[in-house]
């Protein structure tokens, strides 16, 4: 059975990094030969560098408030305070200075992606991305843009779907003696008629863009599906963020899956 998860928050967007400077990476992992290696990869960059190393959830926090990176990699499995924990107390709701965080796991687990976007993740990838999906994954992040690898978007995406869109599927035990329209059922079709009234502020083609992203297309493919210049469509996904008060796309792909208004979801 899956488990019904609160609607993600909503969080101001990280304005993009400086980049007259190298980006400072912190990396968060337990592991000393990972650690090691994702030093090398990053160290090799030349608009790159890395500014400190933590092998527990508890120092990455530390060390993230002492040594202000740009960005840091975070692991999910870690000892004293696991890599969700530790990206809520970085980069959560009610955090003053906000640090970008790209959480890198063996883990391709719902629970563990959607927790990790509530947290205030900036990205999700996993262990086995090769080293250029890596280093451009953190690249994507300091630029003040989100990022989920393709097969946590597909596992995020499906989740979200079959919480919307199946209404038959096996619900939760209810609350003792539940009145009318209060059941899991119920909650659902309210929160998906909720969010469907926040998408009519959006203009016919900001409608198109969203069913677009929705459908994981960059924003590239979307000016190539439409017609119009990249630029344009940047634009475009600004104005939907602004306008929905989100955070960024990974949170608009949400909002148009818990609408069912997202490709495929009629």
């Amino acid at each position: 059975m899956t488990a019904w998860h609160p609607p993600l928050p909503s969080l101001p967007p990280l304005p993009p990094a400086d980049s007259g400077a190298p980006i400072r990476v912190l990396i968060c992992e337990d592991q000393a030969l990972v650690r090691a290696g994702y030093v090398t990869i990053f160290s090799a960059q030349p608009d790159m560098e890395v500014v400190g190393e933590a092998a527990d959830g508890r120092a990455a926090v530390e060390a993230a408030r002492a040594l202000r990176p740009d960005v840091a990699v975070m692991d999910i499995r870690m000892p004293l305070l696991d890599g969700i924990e530790a990206t809520r107390q970085l980069a959560g709701p009610g955090t003053t200075t906000r640090t970008r965080i790209l959480v890198v796991t063996t883990f391709n687990v719902d629970a563990y992606v959607y927790e990790a976007l509530r947290a205030g993740a900036s990205g999700f990838l996993l262990k086995d991305a090769p080293p250029t999906e890596l280093v451009n994954g953190v690249r994507t992040v300091v630029r003040g843009e989100s990022l989920l690898a393709p097969a946590v978007t597909r596992t995020l995406i499906g989740e979200f779907a079959a919480r919307v869109r199946a209404p038959d599927g096996p619900a939760p035990a209810p609350a003792p003696a539940p009145g009318p329209g209060a059941g899991p059922d119920a909650a659902r079709e309210r929160e998906q008629e909720q969010e469907r009234e926040r998408l009519k502020v959006l203009t016919p083609r900001e409608h198109e863009v969203l069913g677009l992203l929705s459908a994981g297309l960059s924003n590239a493919e979307i000016a190539a599906e439409l017609v119009l210049s990249a630029e344009t469509v940047k634009t475009y996904v600004s104005r939907i963020l602004t306008k929905l008060d989100l955070r960024d796309r990974v949170q608009a792909v949400v909002l148009a899956y818990r609408a069912g208004v997202a490709p495929g979801r009629h």
